[in-house]
């Protein structure tokens, strides 16, 4: 392991690493420095730092600071999240969804004791906004289909305190072993279903699940500057456990705009100017993504179609920092059409002053054959 402060250093990936290859490193760290496990006089401190690195990368708001700002972006971040420095290796692989994998393995070694109190499953769920509001932040109300813990008997499962017991085939483990020559199997007891006990007479609401699935309406508060991708982690909103609920995790999607392009905090945008606007210069207006907003542009003499202005501070949001993004303006020369023939002479004086040789348009060979064919 490296000496390095730096996460990606830390646990070995590069800075385009997937959340996969994240949480694959972190497992195989996890197991090399665990002071349960290594004999490594400095485990302990290299396990810390281990932690830490997985807690700031494996968040997908804390990384985006992270790789912005560095440690100071993120710091207490660790402290805030979930944890691994005090937790046994065994509670670490069951957080991370190897839990069977590890018991298979190592027979359960490391563990502190006792079936551990599983916390309630993450869920997930996509929102769609506009440029609007993913530029600028706001709040949306969404609607979120989840079990959560029983009010009548309190997510025990059971009708009365007393009908909740202690499963007698693993002692409130919740796990059963047994050995398969050099090997020792741990499984889940079939007989508790891994909750370490049995409920005599069930719940007549949950029906002794100790959870009901009901439909709650929620506040999600958007951040300026998120863009698709984006996370936006909820904590306490996810599927009731009997450790506590687990974690909302909403993920941006930001639809398309009409009239704005855009490129993290910088908009894109194009305006229409006449051909005297183009030739002469002078002031246009250009409509922003901020609500009925425009903004005065001065337009140079002579400018061509494809030029582009920029307005500074006039695009989106930057997301956990202060300040807002350019909005570049290219513009678009529209050749007149339709003249008058007021028009038609002033453009042929003007054509006459410049030297401009305008010819009227010659007949198609098309049109010339088909005369020829008709006489």
């Amino acid at each position: 392991m490296t000496d390095s402060d730096d996460y990606y250093e830390i646990l070995g990936v590069s800075r385009d690493a997937s959340e996969e290859e994240i949480k694959k490193a972190f497992k195989q760290r996890a197991l090399d420095y665990h002071p349960d496990r290594s004999d490594d006089s400095e485990a302990e401190e290299k396990f810390k730092k281990i932690s830490e690195a997985y807690e700031v990368l494996s968040d997908a708001e804390q990384r985006a600071r992270y790789d912005r700002f560095g440690k100071e972006g993120v710091q207490g971040a660790a402290a805030r999240g979930r944890s691994y420095r005090s937790a046994d290796i065994g509670d670490i692989f069951e957080e991370m969804g190897f839990g069977d994998l590890f018991s298979q393995f190592f027979g359960g070694a490391g563990r502190r004791g006792g079936r551990r109190s599983r916390r309630g499953s993450d869920l997930r769920m996509r929102l769609d906004l506009d440029l609007v509001e993913a530029a600028f932040g706001c709040q949306k109300e969404v609607e979120l289909r989840k079990r959560e813990e029983c009010d009548v008997c309190g997510g025990s499962g059971a009708k009365d305190s007393a009908d909740k017991k202690t499963c007698p085939d693993c002692e409130g483990r919740g796990k059963v072993s047994a050995s398969r020559g050099f090997f020792t199997l741990t499984e889940t007891c079939s007989r508790c279903k891994g909750r370490g006990h049995v409920i005599t007479d069930p719940c007549d609401k949950c029906n002794g699940a100790g959870r009901i699935r009901r439909t709650k309406t929620l506040e999600v508060d958007v951040p300026a500057g998120v863009e698709t991708g984006h996370r936006i982690r909820i904590d306490g909103e996810g599927e009731a456990g009997e450790a506590g609920p687990g974690s909302l995790y909403v993920e941006i999607n930001v639809n398309s705009h009409p009239r704005f392009k855009r490129d993290g905090a910088d908009l894109y945008t194009q305006i229409p100017i006449s051909f005297v606007q183009a030739a002469l210069g002078g002031v246009v207006e250009v409509p922003l993504l901020d609500e009925d907003e425009v903004e005065e542009l001065e337009i140079d003499q002579g400018t061509q179609t494809g030029e582009v202005f920029v307005i500074n501070g006039r695009g989106a949001h930057h997301l956990n920092r202060r300040g807002r993004g350019d909005l570049h303006v290219q513009v678009k020369v529209i050749t007149p059409t339709n003249l008058s023939e007021e028009e038609k002479e002033v453009f042929e004086e003007l054509a006459e002053l410049r030297g401009e040789e305008v010819q009227p348009r010659d007949r198609s060979i098309f049109e010339k054959v088909r005369d020829a064919f008709v006489g």
